[in-house]
Parts: structure tokens; sequence; C-alpha cells
């Protein structure tokens, strides 16, 4: 038997171990999956014993892997609690998506009221997609999106709360023959083709949610057009392409556009906030309580009749998360399409 364990080893079998998949376990650890299989055999090697059974079809564990686990999650709990105890003093990352969306905004200026002796400090990845793995690395600790869109492997590794219906909206170029209406019927865009962040790896939840709403309504999603860094660029590109933008009910105003809701039915992003599984700091207990609190005063996850969700986003957005989180202290906002 070896004299130390690498701590970083047992979190490697711990992982597969709860996914019996080698691939999703290596997305939630943030690693390639060679580098994740050779940890695993260097633990194995180390303790002298096989603890996974492996086939081309699955992976399930071994007796020796069955008896290691229970020793290993206290371990790493032990060790996670250790981390924490000298980590809240530190600042919290919270990603807001872009600058100027209103709902991640208005829960981050909460929280720094109800927690000002904590300091929280603004981040901006476009989209829930680019933030996840900045979560799992521990590089970024809070994101806001639509959290259905993630990729289950992405999703393991996450905890959220339900946060708004957002309703959805379009950006027109003010001479466009929408632009006169108070509101835009979805039905009047068919025909059209818009911009909905195709290309984008930050933001593919985004896509994903207009290419739902767009189906069977004979509305395009435009090509990918420049990833524009900064409000100013995204403005200058969209420009130039004349393309109508998806976007939400207050999203940031650009020049020579106008912003119309959409109805008929009334199309709702839904914003999760968002943050790494197991991380433990009071400024994200702060988050979720501001959260709580605004969801409940505007009455944002009350969901009116008419409008348009998909099947999938109403399930998770109705459901609580894994650590219960309509017990404990108190989910894309639509992503905005640029880079800050």
């Amino acid at each position: 038997m070896p004299a130390h364990l690498d701590p970083r080893l047992l979190r490697a079998f711990v992982t597969v171990a709860e996914e019996l998949h080698f691939t999703r376990a290596a997305v939630r650890l943030h690693l390639a999956q060679q580098a994740l299989s050779r940890d695993v055999r260097r633990l194995e090697r180390e303790l002298g014993a096989e603890l996974f059974v492996r086939t081309t079809r699955q992976v399930s564990l071994t007796p020796d892997g069955e008896r290691l686990l229970p020793y290993a999650r206290r371990v790493l709990r032990a060790q996670d609690d250790l981390l924490a105890a000298f980590d809240q003093a530190r600042p919290l990352l919270v990603d807001l998506n872009s600058p100027g969306l209103a709902t991640p905004r208005r829960v981050l200026h909460l929280a720094r009221e109800l927690a000002p002796e904590h300091e929280l400090m603004a981040r901006y990845e476009s989209g829930l997609t680019g933030a996840a793995g900045e979560l799992l690395a521990g590089r970024l600790d809070a994101s806001f999106g639509r959290f259905a869109g993630l990729d289950p492997a992405l999703r393991a590794g996450l905890d959220r709360q339900p946060v708004r219906y957002e309703p959805m909206a379009v950006v027109l170029p003010e001479d466009h023959r929408l632009a006169g209406r108070a509101r835009v019927r979805l039905a009047e865009l068919a025909g059209e083709t818009v911009y909905a962040g195709a290309g984008n790896a930050r933001t593919p939840e985004w896509t994903g949610l207009a290419r739902l709403l767009f189906e069977g309504r004979g509305i395009e999603i435009a090509p990918p057009a420049p990833l524009a860094v900064g409000e100013e660029e995204f403005q200058r590109v969209m420009a130039r392409t004349r393309h109508p933008v998806l976007a939400v009910v207050g999203f940031p105003a650009m020049p020579s556009t106008v912003s119309r809701p959409l109805v008929d039915p009334v199309p709702m992003s839904p914003v999760s906030l968002v943050w790494r599984r197991g991380l433990t700091h009071p400024a994200i207990d702060a988050l979720r309580r501001a959260a709580a609190r605004l969801a409940a005063e505007e009455g944002w996850l009350r969901r009116p009749a008419g409008t348009w969700l998909p099947a999938g986003d109403d399930v998770l957005m109705r459901s609580r998360d894994r650590n219960d989180s309509t017990r404990r202290p108190h989910t894309t906002s639509a992503c905005a399409t640029f880079d800050a």
C-alpha cells in the first residue's frame, strides 16, 4: 500500500464511479478522457487492485471498487470542507452573461445588499455553455441561463435554482416592416431570417431554444456571423447584416433599432441561477436568497397562460434542484449574443 494517495486520483475514481461512463466523468472534471483514464489506472496500480470492469459497452465497479467508494467519498468531503474553511473570504465571481441584461444584474445587486461583508464580482461569459466549463474548473462561481440547454454531462456537475420565466422579444432595424408594431406576433416573422447566436460556441443553449421556437413557423435562424467582442462590435455587425435579433424584453437598446415583445404565443426564456455542485460560500447563499426574493416579489416564476416553453425546460424549471433549493436559504436569462 502507498504511504499517501493523491486526492485528485480519488476524485477521478469517485466521478467515474458515479457516472459509470468515462466520457461523462471527464466532462464533469474538465479533463481529457485520456488523462482521466490515466489517473484511474495510476490509482489502481498504487492500490494494487482493479477498481472497474471495462467493456466496450459499459463500465461497472469491481468488489474492490465498491469497497473503496465510501472511503474515497469521506476523504473528498473532508478535503472539500477544509478548502471551504479557508475559501470563505475570497470574492465570489458571478457571470452576468452580458452587460445590460436586467435579471442577473438585479439578483447580483440585491445579493450585495444582503451580504455587504462579502465581495461579489461580476464577470461576462456571454452564455451559460461558455460559463459552465469555467464553473466546473473553479474559475467562476455562479452564472445564469437556460439550464436545460446544457449538455447532460455538464449539468451533472452543477446545481441550479429556477429564477425567472423571462418574456422574449425581437430587435428590429428601425426601418423594418414590423418596426411600427407595438408587439410582433410570431406568425409575422414567417419568412424572416433571425439571428440567434448560431456558431457562437458560448451560447448554443440560446440557439437551441430559438430552433425549438422557430420550428414549424417558417422562421430561419441566421447563419453564423463574425464573433463580435463587445457591445459596440455586436451593434456594428448586426447593422451590417440587418437580421432581426432574438432577445429578451429589456435587452439593451442599440442605435437605429427597436425592440418589440413577441406574442401569440409569448415565448419564455427560462432563467436559472447555476453554480458548481458542492460549492460552499456565504455569498452563494446570498445570491440564492436574492433570486428567491425577487422571484416572489415580482412573480418571476409564475408562468402566465398562453406562453410557450419547451417541455424539457418546463420540467426542470418546476423541479427542485438536488440540494432542494426550495427549502434552503435563499434559471438562459436569455444569453446576449455578443461577448464582453
